[in-house]
């Protein structure tokens, strides 16, 4: 039975060391460490490696709200409601550079991909751009009329987006500090916000519970989820661009189908709200943090697999190695159009409800996690049935995996069309703006 469901994510590692709730988590490049910052004021440095000791960071003397690694691995920074930033060497030493980042809480900082620069957004209403090795003040973007919740780089460096109390989100120019285009779909707070990893789109999440994909080239709204039933905390984009996982007030964490426009995963691990939510630089885990002061680290299995493949054994909604993770993994199957309606089939609540409480037990007993295998009832087959019904079964299987696949088939095929309609449209816009700087300059050449 181990085969049939290997795409699910499966909770690896459980983390417990924080005193209040973790606030924000952070990989390394190499993936041997995981950083988490909470509302005790502490980071806490996780090896990945079985039976390491885990590191405890003090020094700021407020909430510790996000940390993020430099790109080399060798910087960790962290914001806090101390009202500065620190840049830490995550060793045994545990040292630390500090400066006075803000008038405010800092609520984010965020490294830029070549490790040059940070970027920081605070409670009051700036987002600031810093020299990382000299920790020397660049420039200050102040269009925000609120708190500023979030604010990240674009994977080019180029741009920068942030997200605010004032229901906006911002795309600034780095080069010329100007806004370039304000977002303001959001019917709530906006309390952050990530680049796709191509650069070209922006995903946010609201208070009012849902989650807005946008084009950053034509500013447009692609795709609106209303998955989450309360405020969506945290958000991250695999790093194939495929996927978009989501932390919420709920508890829960759920992982979008970008592709399909649809609900893949939602995940139930944390016992009150989920508060941040990150995939690894590789995409092969993402970890979470909730108000339950514990940090999750998953495997993410599902993008190891073939798409096609991935859509026929969606079909088996089964919890795998249930009896150590099955309150932390319930699969829900949806259809979901572009702006995120759902028609979700319901899971069946016998025995999933009995698995979580033995999850749960066995995971506050046990430091390492051996999983267990535990089909579901509901979907396993009786020995009795009768085998022609069971032949019946395998052709309409057949088919529908079939269907699936023509279905995937065609999806790709439009996937590239539209690809290429917009390196035409590229193309044409070039030409174009180059047909109008010859213009202009042959009219300047006749004017003199």
């Amino acid at each position: 039975m181990a085969f049939a469901c290997l795409e699910d994510p499966t909770l690896e590692r459980h983390f417990k060391g924080h005193r209040d709730a973790v606030t924000s988590v952070d990989f390394s490049l190499n993936n041997k460490q995981l950083v988490s910052g909470s509302m005790d004021s502490c980071l806490m440095i996780w090896s990945m490696k079985p039976q390491m000791r885990a590191y405890r960071f003090v020094g700021h003397k407020d909430a510790v709200l996000s940390v993020h690694f430099s790109p080399s691995g060798h910087l960790i920074a962290s914001g806090s409601r101390d009202k500065t930033v620190r840049l830490w060497v995550p060793s045994v030493k545990g040292e630390s550079t500090t400066f006075k980042a803000h008038t405010g809480t800092v609520r984010s900082v965020h490294f830029s991909n070549d490790g040059q620069s940070l970027v920081t957004a605070s409670d009051d209403k700036t987002v600031k751009v810093w020299a990382v090795h000299r920790q020397k003040f660049l420039f200050s973007l102040s269009q925000h009329i609120n708190w500023v919740r979030c604010a990240k780089f674009s994977p080019d460096g180029r741009l920068i987006v942030s997200s605010s109390d004032d229901k906006t989100v911002k795309l600034w120019d780095k080069t010329s500090r100007e806004c370039i285009h304000s977002f303001c779909e959001h019917g709530g707070f906006v309390p952050h916000v990530d680049f796709h990893p191509s650069g070209t789109c922006i995903a946010a999440a609201g208070t009012d519970n849902t989650v807005k994909v946008w084009d950053v080239r034509m500013n447009r709204l692609l795709q609106h989820y209303q998955v989450h039933s309360a405020s969506v905390n945290c958000l991250s984009f695999h790093s194939s661009g495929n996927y978009l996982i989501t932390a919420s007030n709920d508890s829960t964490l759920k992982i979008l189908d970008l592709l399909e426009g649809r609900l893949l995963y939602t995940l139930h691990g944390h016992q009150g709200p989920a508060a941040c939510v990150t995939f690894s630089r590789t995409g092969d885990f993402f970890a979470s943090g909730g108000f339950d002061e514990q940090v999750m680290v998953w495997k993410t299995n599902f993008d190891a697999a073939d798409y096609g493949d991935l859509l026929k054994t969606r079909k088996c909604n089964m919890n795998v190695n249930g009896t150590d993770y099955g309150d932390a993994l319930r699969t829900q199957r949806s259809s979901m159009n572009v702006n995120g309606s759902s028609n979700s089939v319901k899971p069946m609540d016998t025995g999933s409800r009995e698995i979580q409480k033995s999850g749960i037990y066995r995971q506050e007993k046990q430091s390492e996690m051996d999983f267990a295998e535990v089909p579901d009832k509901h979907i396993q087959e009786t020995e009795t049935a009768e085998s022609a019904r069971r032949q019946h079964e395998q052709i309409d299987e057949a088919g529908l995996a079939s269907t699936l696949q023509h279905i995937v088939g065609q999806l790709d095929v439009l996937t590239q069309t539209v690809s290429i309609l917009e390196q035409r449209l590229t193309l044409t816009e070039d030409k174009l703006k180059e047909c109008l700087e010859n213009q202009q300059k042959i009219a300047q050449s006749k004017s003199n």
